[in-house]
């Protein structure tokens, strides 16, 4: 069977670092087993769903590099869970329900002081048929909870976590629909599954119970469960759980200039086994991703270390992959030259800016003035050739080291680093060299 996938979230914000995690690695499973990656948009909440951040979701999946095989809506399938939902009530695994938070939360209290475990204890099978009459007539509407079957326990072999198995009258009945007819979010992510032929479900470690229970209803669907597999949560560097990883989505990325690539390469392999390198080839992160090599510790998401991967993918960036990013007028020995120098793309147009001019001439002492006169002299017979000038005016005025480097390099970037000098100047050209040397000779 073709591996088939799902990313699923919610279009009541934008994605944050979290989910993005969550969908690059369903994209990878699907890549490395030739199958399919799906986009399921879980707006059952029509409240707090909004168009516009379906919208965002799919752009940021776009920048991503993630492009989904297949899309569905959640609003657009609720007669696949009305039908559903009425086989599972003919089959008796659905049951009316009417209590309150108020009365729910009261009861929670109860039994945690009687020393049992706080789940819902089924009152609500004892109304007959009467009682369900005189409660409609009363204008109740009821809510609807799955019945859990305690017959046995649920078990399944996760993807990471290794065997699990969980005790059914341990659990409470989980309502899957409120009184006003909408739906909660565990049965019909089982409907979907089950229709759009998911294979494997790789998801938060925090949806491990849910897992439990909805497999039971892929069981009273008359369906074999997808694989699952629950991998650990993010946490800061600090190693605690941060507010701000919930702020950090692509908009925050795109703007501190990091690139896709990057921030693929980071989240592929954080909270595994394997390092985390500047990878860019997405075939290479694919053809190594294995679940096996998961870890059950939290895994520790870090700005800096992102920026680094950013670094080094960028300096490795040949010009066909970004020409169209540069500056205008920068050529491919311009970025080649640049390129070392580049933390952020962004970065490109600052230095080609000192290629292009003007320069602000330095302010330099009298005997650098002067050397900086016989440089703008000096290169008059040697062009555009940084060696060339150098090993003149060495020869010259005894300079080495940073006296005769310096000096140069200030009246020619305004700089005191940079890039290559032998490798610069012909790109800021004999004339306009010799213009910045003889600037900066008068400047004082």
């Amino acid at each position: 069977m073709n591996t088939v996938t799902r990313f699923a979230p919610s279009p009541t914000g934008t994605l944050h670092v979290g989910n993005i995690r969550t969908a690059v690695h369903n994209w990878l499973l699907a890549q490395k087993n030739g199958g399919r990656f799906l986009l399921r948009i879980d707006d059952t909440d029509s409240a707090r769903s909004r168009e516009e951040y379906v919208e965002a979701i799919r752009a940021d999946l776009a920048w991503l590099g993630l492009h989904p095989d297949g899309e569905e809506r959640q609003s657009a399938r609720l007669a696949l869970y009305e039908e559903a939902f009425e086989r599972l009530r003919a089959a008796g695994r659905v049951y009316r329900c009417y209590e309150t938070a108020q009365e729910l939360d009261l009861k929670r209290k109860v039994a945690l002081g009687r020393g049992l475990p706080p789940v819902y204890d089924r009152a609500a099978l004892k109304l007959t048929e009467a009682d369900h009459a005189a409660k409609a007539a009363a204008g109740e509407a009821p809510h609807w909870r799955f019945l859990l079957d305690h017959d046995e326990p649920i078990r399944w072999d996760d993807g990471v976590r290794g065997p699990q198995k969980f005790d059914p009258a341990q659990m409470s009945d989980p309502v899957i629909r409120r009184a006003d007819g909408s739906w909660l979010y565990m049965l019909p992510s089982v409907i979907d599954d089950i229709a759009m032929g998911v294979t494997d479900v790789l998801r938060g470690e925090d949806h491990v119970s849910n897992t439990a229970t909805q497999i039971q209803m892929f069981t009273a669907l008359d369906t074999a469960p997808p694989h699952f597999a629950h991998e650990a949560l993010l946490v800061g560097s600090e190693g605690k759980l941060s507010k701000r990883l919930g702020s950090l989505g692509v908009a925050a990325f795109r703007e501190r200039g990091i690139e896709p690539q990057a921030l693929v390469a980071l989240l592929a392999r954080l909270g595994t086994s394997q390092p985390v390198e500047a990878i860019a080839d997405r075939a290479v992160l694919a053809e190594t991703f294995n679940l096996s090599t998961f870890g059950r510790a939290p895994a520790r998401f870090d700005e800096e270390e992102l920026a680094r991967l950013n670094t080094a993918l960028i300096h490795a960036m040949p010009y066909a992959d970004v020409a169209g990013r540069l500056p205008p007028g920068m050529d491919e020995a311009a970025w080649l030259t640049i390129r070392p120098n580049v933390a952020v793309l962004a970065d490109a147009a600052d230095w080609w800016r000192i290629v292009t001019g003007p320069v602000a001439a330095p302010v330099l002492g009298e005997d650098d003035r002067a050397f900086l006169a016989q440089a703008a002299a000096t290169l008059s017979d040697s062009g555009a050739d940084w060696a060339a000038l150098t090993g003149a005016l060495k020869e010259a005025t005894g300079r080495k080291g940073k006296a005769l480097f310096l000096p140069l390099r200030l009246a020619l970037t305004g700089r005191d680093h940079g890039p290559d000098m032998a490798s610069l100047l012909p790109l800021i050209g004999a004339d306009e060299a010799r213009a910045r040397l003889e600037q900066a000779a008068r400047a004082g």
